[in-house]
C-alpha cells in the first residue's frame, strides 16, 4: 500500500534579473577605523585644585572624621628643616677646624698641635688643589704626579716612623696623610711666589725652595713628634724623612 506525500511546488526565477543586480551592484570600501574622540568635559578624577590639596595635605583628617594639626602629629612640634645638621657637617667637613689647621702651619716655631689631634682629609685636598692650580697657572699639568707623591709620601712616612718607634709606634696612615697635606702649605705658597721669580734667576729660586722646605719640614716633624708615642727620641730620622718628602715637592715648583 503506497502513501501520497504532499510536494510544494518549485518555482525558479525568470529572466535571471535578481543575478544581474547582483553583479551590477557597487561595493563600496569599508571606511578606516578612527578611535573615539575624547569628550570635551574634564575627567573627573583627574580635575584637582591645588590649593585644596594644599590645605587638605597641612590638615590631615583625624581618625575619627574630623581635622588634625601638624604639630600635634609630631608631637607637638613643627616639621622644619631647622633641626637639620648642616650639608657640610654631614659630610665631615669642618671650615673652621681647617682653618684652624691651616694657620697653625703658618708660624712653624708655634704650632698649635691640639687642633692636629683629629685628623681629616678635607684641607689636604683642599691644599693639593691649590697647588696643582699654581702649578697650571705656570704651565705645569702636574695633578696626577702631585696626588702620587702625596700617596707616596704618606706610606713613606708612615713605614720609617713605625719602624724607628717599634710596639710603641700608635701613628696611622690616615694621620700621617693628614699632616704631610697640611704641611704643605709652604709648599702651596712657594709655588704661587715663583709665578712671580723669572725662570732665569736660579739662585733665588734655590734659596726661597731652601726656605719653605726648611719650614715644611720643621712643621712635619715637631707635629709628628708630638702627636706619636716615642717619636722624641728619633727626631732626627724623622726630621729628615720629611726633609726628604718636601724638597721632591719643592722640585716640582722650582725646574
Amino acid at each position: 500500500m503506497t502513501k501520497d506525500f504532499a510536494v510544494p511546488p518549485v518555482v525558479f526565477p525568470s529572466g535571471g534579473s535578481s543575478a544581474g543586480a547582483n553583479v551590477q551592484q557597487r561595493r563600496f570600501p569599508a571606511a578606516p577605523f578612527q578611535p573615539p574622540r575624547p569628550s570635551t568635559s574634564a575627567i573627573p578624577f583627574m580635575s584637582f585644585d591645588i590649593g585644596s590639596a594644599a590645605a587638605s595635605s597641612a590638615t590631615p583628617a583625624g581618625p575619627f572624621g574630623g581635622t588634625m594639626s601638624s604639630s600635634s602629629s609630631f608631637g607637638g612640634g613643627s616639621a622644619s628643616f631647622e633641626d637639620e645638621e648642616p650639608l657640610l657637617d654631614e659630610l665631615g667637613i669642618h671650615p673652621d677646624q681647617i682653618w684652624k689647621k691651616t694657620r697653625s702651619i703658618l708660624n712653624p716655631f708655634r704650632i698649635n698641635q691640639s687642633v692636629h689631634k683629629d685628623s681629616d682629609l678635607s684641607g689636604p685636598i683642599f691644599l693639593y688643589l691649590a697647588l696643582c692650580l699654581f702649578q697650571l697657572l705656570a704651565g705645569k699639568i702636574q695633578f696626577g704626579v702631585i696626588l702620587g707623591w702625596i700617596v707616596v709620601s704618606s706610606i713613606f712616612l708612615y713605614a720609617v716612623f713605625n719602624m724607628l718607634a717599634g710596639r710603641n709606634g700608635n701613628l696611622n696612615l690616615h694621620t700621617c696623610t693628614s699632616l704631610v697635606g697640611y704641611c704643605l702649605l709652604p709648599v702651596v705658597v712657594l709655588s704661587a711666589v715663583s709665578l712671580f721669580v723669572p725662570q732665569g734667576a736660579g739662585p733665588v729660586r734655590f734659596v726661597l725652595a731652601a726656605v719653605f722646605v726648611l719650614w715644611s719640614t720643621r712643621a712635619c716633624s715637631t707635629l709628628v713628634v708630638s702627636l706619636a708615642d716615642g717619636g722624641e727620641e728619633h727626631r732626627g730620622l724623622i726630621s729628615y724623612a720629611c726633609f726628604l718628602i718636601y724638597t721632591l715637592f719643592s722640585l716640582l715648583v722650582i725646574f
